[in-house]
């Protein structure tokens, strides 16, 4: 909810996952945000991120990994990592 000027009155915003679209409650308390951070061509960090939540389900099922890597393949185009 916003205010008459525009600011954020909420005090919880839920996420969702990234790899299943399902909305990460305030009861998830094994869910993850994971920031990946962006190189140059030299391999030094540029000061930018890509940030990626995973709920519980997905790590509970041994699927974080393959989640992180597939979404990281599919970012890493728009954001022309090597």
């Amino acid at each position: 909810m916003q205010n008459e000027e525009g600011q954020q009155t909420d005090l919880y915003i839920p996420r969702k996952c990234s790899a299943t679209n399902r909305l990460i409650t305030s009861k998830d308390h094994a869910s993850v945000q994971i920031n990946v951070g962006h190189l140059n061509e030299h391999g030094m960090y540029t000061g930018k991120f890509s940030t990626f939540a995973l709920c519980g389900y997905i790590r509970a099922q041994g699927d974080a990994d393959s989640a992180l890597d597939r979404l990281w393949q599919k970012k890493k185009v728009e954001v022309q990592q090597q």
